[in-house]
């Protein structure tokens, strides 16, 4: 659990975008956003506990395009942020699905999620062992999922603190960040790639 803890709570594009969204939308929303990503987290564990070498193979073969995708989606994400100036109350309620569906695809749009828990099963020596790989998982999505219960609470204390007129702005800042990161992921791959 605390592997799941540390793994998680470096703040990153999921990460804003769950503290943007609690922000916005509520505590459920920003939290169904981290969940989405500790059940990708957890598929790509799973896949690596199970030494499904077709699955590792085809991310890493197809893992460009799977960057590449996961930066134009999180720029998207960002730009629509960045542009949509009405207010959590006009642009209306996250749906919890669409929060969970975004964390789970832009983490699984990540092919080095697989690499990492590959090297966590050897490291734990639980590679090949199905209980203790099964037991590895569990404890590192319940411990992400720790995370994303706090970060969320925090961000809703700040959310019942602030004004409702302050929403276009934590939209606007949110978006410039993960529309600025999707980019430069997007480049990151291009460069890789040539």
């Amino acid at each position: 659990m605390l592997t799941g803890l540390a793994i998680a709570a470096p703040v990153g594009p999921i990460g804003v975008l769950c503290i943007q969204r609690t922000l916005l939308y509520g505590r459920k929303a920003g939290f169904l956003t981290g969940l989405g990503a500790a059940s990708a987290d957890a598929v790509y564990g799973t896949a690596a506990a199970l030494g499904l070498s077709v699955i590792s193979a085809y991310m890493l073969t197809y893992g460009f395009w799977l960057q590449v995708a996961g930066a134009l989606f999180l720029t998207y994400i960002g730009c629509r942020s960045l542009f949509l100036h009405s207010s959590a109350a006009s642009a209306g309620p996250v749906p919890p699905r669409g929060g969970y569906g975004s964390g789970f695809l832009l983490t699984m749009a990540n092919p080095l999620t697989i690499l990492s828990f590959t090297a966590l099963l050897g490291a734990f020596g639980s590679a090949g062992n199905g209980l203790s790989s099964f037991l590895l998982v569990a404890g590192v999505f319940a411990g992400s999922a720790i995370w994303w219960a706090i970060l969320s609470s925090a961000a809703g204390w700040f959310r019942n603190r602030l004004a409702e007129r302050h929403s276009p702005l934590i939209s606007r800042i949110s978006g410039a960040i993960l529309a600025g990161t999707g980019i430069l992921l997007l480049a990151g791959a291009v460069y890789d790639f040539t």
